[in-house]
């Protein structure tokens, strides 16, 4: 029996998604694992059990995690499934650590070698790795065909006997994976388009879609690392808005698409924006999870404003398109994982030097190891020290009657304040950690 792989059915009721392919099934085989997929993984993805076990995996049940060898997730795992998984696994998942630290701190506890897709870096290597860019690509088109169901006209101008319907008019923000997708399938509906974004670079590629690119001139360019734009200047900020709250108004749907790696989304479309739109337009934020380009926007809500406009904040879009999402996921798990297995030998093989693992590699050995990460449990560790000394330094001194009384009280007293002050600490992380879950 060779070293095997489970693929759990995900817990999280948004996600539809499931971790392997029949193809991707037939690939693990053939690298020398033995494939378990949980009963009805792929059930919401329209791949049913019994594809899966044609291309050479075992139907089994949740248990079966705590014997595999690899396990493959859409979602990172919650606290309760990671302690199910046997020590030294791996867990390949798109992991969403900023802000749920908690979590990430489970997974080292319970020796998993836990790695991030979403980290994977921009090279030309990683290329077919890259779930950002595949998820994203699939955001985006559902995101104009979202506004369009909400939308109640027709996208594209028709000329008829009784009269011209005229075009609807769509502005993107953001011409990243997603931002671009969404231009191209808003035009292939026929839609009038036109485009922003902060990264001057992103001009040429709304344009050569058929859409017009505005950008303010204020702002020359706010390229970043990894293609990702930096963050704005106050002075670049309110040029920006100035540019987007006069062009808005005309727009009848607006799709935001800005993200910055490991902070909050930026607020692009304020309150006032919103209410200088004409009744029944659309605004699609594909950024509520993480905070919302739009004031106003809730996730997992579609929420109606006074003045009629609907802003669409749906969790999960790339979920949204489960089939398509999951063929191409499956696709990344797998060229990536490739690429830990000795073809000849047939095992498992993590080389700790390569470019790849020390990008996305969050915990191992039962340490967090992510640069990003490693330092936050140790203020934790710590503040923890010295609450425990006055406690041990009140014991020896029980002598004196008198004094051994008042430095029990002493002791209760001061350790007494930490326990609080610990309690405390550990609320603010089990809410982000049960918000996310």
């Amino acid at each position: 029996m060779g070293q095997s792989i489970f693929v759990p059915k995900e817990i999280d009721v948004t996600e539809g998604r499931v971790a392997v392919s029949p193809e991707t099934v037939k690939r693990f085989v053939g690298l020398g694992f033995d494939v378990i997929v949980e009963k009805n993984a792929g059930e919401q993805s329209r791949i049913v059990d019994s594809e899966f076990e044609k291309a050479g995996a075992k139907i089994g049940k949740a248990s079966d995690a705590g014997k595999a060898d690899v396990v493959l997730k859409l979602r990172r795992p919650t606290p309760a499934e990671v302690k199910t998984y046997k020590k030294g696994a791996l867990v390949l998942a798109s992991m969403d650590p900023y802000g749920n630290e908690g979590d990430v701190a489970a997974m080292a506890s319970a020796g998993v070698t836990a790695f991030a897709m979403e980290f994977m870096p921009r090279i030309t290597r990683a290329q077919s790795m890259d779930v950002l860019s595949s998820q994203a690509n699939l955001a985006g088109y559902r995101a104009v065909i979202d506004a369009a169901a909400e939308y109640d006209r027709a996208l594209p101008m028709m000329m008829t006997a009784a009269g011209t319907v005229p075009a609807a008019k769509v502005f993107v923000m953001g011409a990243g994976v997603a931002g671009l997708q969404a231009i191209a399938t808003a035009r292939r509906l026929g839609a009038v388009v036109t485009a922003t974004d902060v990264r001057a670079a992103a001009g040429e590629q709304v344009q050569s879609l058929g859409a017009k690119f505005i950008m303010t001139e204020a702002l020359k360019d706010a390229s970043g690392e990894g293609g990702y734009a930096r963050e704005l200047t106050d002075e670049e900020k309110k040029a920006q808005a100035e540019l987007v709250a006069e062009h808005i108004a005309k727009q009848d749907i607006v799709i935001t698409t800005a993200l910055i790696p490991g902070r909050p989304a930026p607020r692009l479309v304020s309150a006032d924006m919103v209410k200088s739109m004409k009744p029944g337009s659309i605004i699609v934020d594909l950024a509520v999870e993480r905070g919302g380009n739009v004031e106003g926007a809730k996730a997992g809500e579609v929420v109606t404003t006074p003045n009629g406009v609907k802003i669409i904040g749906h969790l999960n879009v790339p979920g949204r398109v489960a089939a398509s999402a999951s063929l191409l996921y499956a696709k990344n798990l797998y060229t990536f994982l490739e690429t830990m297995v000795d073809k000849e030998k047939k095992v498992l093989a993590v080389d700790m030097e390569d470019e790849l693992v020390k990008a996305t590699m969050l915990t191992h050995d039962g340490k967090v190891v992510h640069p990003n990460f490693v330092d936050t449990a140790k203020p934790a560790a710590k503040a923890a020290a010295p609450k425990k000394a006055p406690a041990r330094k009140a014991t020896p001194a029980r002598k004196p009657a008198a004094k051994a009384a008042a430095g029990s009280a002493a002791a209760k007293k001061t350790a007494g304040k930490p326990a609080a002050a610990s309690s405390a600490a550990d609320k603010p992380a089990a809410t982000k950690s049960g918000g996310e879950s």
